[in-house]
């Protein structure tokens, strides 16, 4: 399984707009300025999320999007479904019982427990955790490089 890129444009979206302050309606162009989007691809990609109610628009001039969820209810499960659908690790995990093998095939178990660890992992990150995150990896990324005197 790939995540599609919309899905990981839409991730870097929320995650600009967890770093706004809540409730601020951020510019259209701001975000695309800031996470290399065309603004013709974010307002698709946030279509959506708006209408799972995890983002807000605001039309007109000083119009644009804002977060309607706090970042620490978002997590990346709910905006990877947002954009992919439930997820599915292969077509015999599917709700539709594609699979006629499932009572017996030994791998079934398996793709299950796989699936469910993945949908685990990314329920357990909320946006508010990887705002953190990526504030402390910048403020590594800034101190300056410790050298080895010479001699």
């Amino acid at each position: 399984m790939i995540i599609t890129r919309a899905t990981e444009y839409a991730i870097r979206a929320i995650l600009y707009l967890a770093q706004q302050p809540r409730g601020e309606v951020v510019l259209k162009k701001d975000i695309c300025e800031a996470q290399e989007i065309t603004p013709a691809f974010l307002t698709k990609i946030l279509q959506p999320l708006i209408r799972k109610g995890i983002v807000g628009s605001q039309r007109g001039v000083g119009g644009g999007f804002y977060l309607v969820k706090d970042p620490e209810e978002i997590t990346l499960l709910d905006i990877v479904e947002a954009q992919e659908g439930p997820l599915h690790l292969n077509q015999c995990l599917s709700p539709d019982g594609a699979c006629h093998r499932d009572m017996f095939c030994p791998v079934h178990g398996v793709w299950h427990e796989v699936s469910e660890e993945m949908t685990n992992i990314l329920r357990r990150y909320s946006f508010a955790s990887l705002v953190e995150k990526e504030q402390i990896k910048r403020t590594r990324a800034q101190r300056p490089q410790k050298t080895e005197p010479e001699t």
